[in-house]
């Protein structure tokens, strides 16, 4: 990897940002709306204190009076410094950051501290590829979703493993500036949060449940509902899934197969006239062949 080529994942553009790392999606409630508020009074609170250590110790005061804290995961800290960095609330970020301050560092009164929030590179950022960062950045501009999926390493690689799959090839990041390909991919992102089959339990998040300082994978039974391990089964876990019956996971695949392949279709309409991929044709993967069959049911 070369860093000086790679996507900044934290503050790639002016559109949005991620504040994942500093425990933005560790409260129990994370919900958007929650998020604001607490995002919005905390950045009021912030540009009214003095930037010194009375302040700042003043401003932790009161937010650890004012705030729910309740969290998901206690080993995660929470950073109180969270806050929003521009007026029309479009990206999330360090409060204390120089950024912020006319140049001037704050960021050792945090938890973490200068050096570590400095430094520090997310998961995400040693585990997707440039394309596949490149192409999230270009596909997402809201902060809150943008946040929950750069840092959902399962969703967003099987997602354009199976794109690719249907097309031959990894679409290049360019392809998702452009509006119809911009809209499809969002669309599919979008069910991290409007996913009708996610779990209501405030301990999941992702694949993963939390309980206090321990947390484990939520695996799907499909025997117990008499379903075939699901190709989708990363997909599943990275939306929070609990499914009642085996008819849900039947529907849970539709969904799925139904944003897989109206991206293909619309990228086949893109190149009509052009010379086709080889690959696009020959292409017979276990995954496309399950594909191939549900989109009879679909369109």
């Amino acid at each position: 990897m070369n860093a000086m080529h790679d996507p900044h994942l934290c503050q790639p553009d002016e559109r949005k940002s991620c504040g994942a790392c500093c425990g933005l999606y560790n409260y129990a409630d994370s919900r958007r709306e929650a998020l604001v508020r607490r995002l919005r009074k905390r950045t009021a609170l912030f540009r009214t204190i003095p930037k010194t250590l009375t302040g700042f110790h003043l401003y932790e005061e009161i937010l650890r009076e004012k705030e729910d804290r309740l969290k998901r995961y206690e080993v995660i800290y929470c950073c109180e410094y969270l806050g929003f960095l521009d007026s029309e609330e479009r990206k999330v970020g360090c409060l204390l950051h120089p950024a912020q301050n006319g140049g001037e560092d704050f960021r050792q009164v945090s938890f973490y501290g200068q050096e570590l929030c400095a430094g520090h590179f997310c998961t995400s950022y040693y585990y997707l590829s440039q394309a596949e960062k490149q192409s999230i950045i270009n596909i997402l501009d809201d902060w809150y979703l943008y946040g929950l999926v750069i840092t959902d390493i399962d969703l967003v690689k099987s997602y354009f493993r199976l794109i690719s799959d249907g097309i031959g090839e990894m679409p290049p990041a360019t392809l998702f500036q452009e509006a119809p390909f911009k809209r499809l991919a969002y669309e599919f992102f979008a069910l991290k949060v409007n996913w009708p089959f996610r779990s209501p339990e405030v301990h999941r998040f992702g694949k993963y449940y939390f309980d206090g300082s321990q947390y484990m994978i939520n695996y799907i039974d499909y025997k117990k509902f008499n379903r075939p391990y699901s190709p989708f089964d990363h997909i599943f876990l990275s939306l929070s899934s609990e499914f009642k019956n085996g008819e849900e996971i039947d529907q849970a695949e539709e969904i799925v197969r139904h944003h897989i392949y109206r991206f293909i279709q619309a990228y086949e309409r893109r190149n009509l006239g052009e010379k086709r991929n080889p690959h696009f044709t020959r292409y017979d993967s276990p995954t496309d062949r399950c594909l191939s069959q549900g989109i009879k049911r679909i369109l």
